[in-house]
């Protein structure tokens, strides 16, 4: 007598194409807005404007070479990128150091303090943005980037903090007690052991507050006045230019040129990304 023929396998095959094609609808959801703006910055203005929106038209670069001049967009780009960078190495290795604090020295009241840290996160912006422009104006340090990056550090630095607090709890602590029996003080394990463990973590943080940096505006604005100004600061400034209705071109144009390197960075560092993210979901 021949075995019933199961069901599952078909049941579970349907079941894996139905969350392919789940992820395929919900990326393309969230994908078309992208897709959207970049098929925009391409067209004339007359092409932007038509009833029902057309997706066939002949091509043009006028929109970048008129705002890439205009908006002064290839130096806010560099500033964008010197401030994004500095901020968010400044942030990785003063938030790496309170996270491991947090995690393996005991301190009266760490975990109080641990928590205070991370309810900062919780203050609006505009609420340290105007005193942070009064003791800069005061110091002379309006319009510099090392203010903008010690300004995104305020709000960078506890998010870094209590990330790397919890990859380094789901560290075994036996690593540093060997370490440290064999004559490695807190400091030698924790610069030849846990960091280079830690790597893929430190990685992924590090490129997410980089990423956040990149796209802060509110500090910017109050900050900066032209020689430090950023990408968004710009976008900002032809939002606000209605005179004659929004300038959709420009918008999408200027936009364009602030997500593809985003992108671009986000391509490269995949690997370490998913790294960093699978270890720290796996260990512990």
């Amino acid at each position: 007598m021949s075995a019933p023929v199961s069901s599952s396998a078909p049941a579970g095959a349907f079941g894996h194409r139905l969350r392919i094609a789940a992820a395929i609808i919900v990326s393309l959801f969230f994908l078309f807005p992208i897709y959207w703006m970049v098929l925009t910055s391409f067209k004339q203005q007359v092409d932007i404007f038509t009833n029902p929106p057309t997706f066939f038209f002949t091509p043009t670069l006028a929109t970048y070479k008129e705002y890439i001049a205009r908006a002064d967009i290839v130096r806010r780009l560099i500033n964008t990128v010197i401030v994004a960078t500095g901020s968010g190495l400044l942030s990785i290795v003063v938030g790496t150091m309170a996270g491991y604090a947090l995690a393996r020295i005991r301190l009266r009241g760490a975990g109080t303090i641990g928590l205070l840290i991370l309810l900062s996160r919780g203050v609006p912006p505009i609420a340290l943005a105007v005193p942070m422009f009064l003791v800069a104006r005061k110091f002379g340090l309006t319009d510099k980037h090392i203010t903008l990056i010690l300004a995104y550090s305020t709000f960078l630095i506890p998010y870094v903090m209590w990330l790397m607090r919890s990859f380094f709890l789901s560290l075994p602590k036996e690593l540093e007690e060997s370490a440290m029996i064999d004559g490695c003080s807190r400091y030698g394990a924790f610069f030849k052991i846990i960091l280079p463990i830690s790597l893929p973590g430190l990685l992924s943080t590090l490129i997410f507050s980089m990423i956040l940096a990149w796209e802060e505006l509110l500090f910017a604005l109050v900050l900066t006045n032209r020689n430090a100004s950023t990408i968004p600061v710009a976008i900002a400034g032809i939002a606000g230019d209605t005179v004659n209705g929004a300038n959709w071109g420009a918008l999408t144009a200027v936009g364009t040129i602030t997500v593809v390197p985003v992108v671009i960075f986000a391509l490269l560092v995949q690997k370490w990304l998913i790294k960093g993210l699978a270890d720290g979901a796996t260990k512990g």
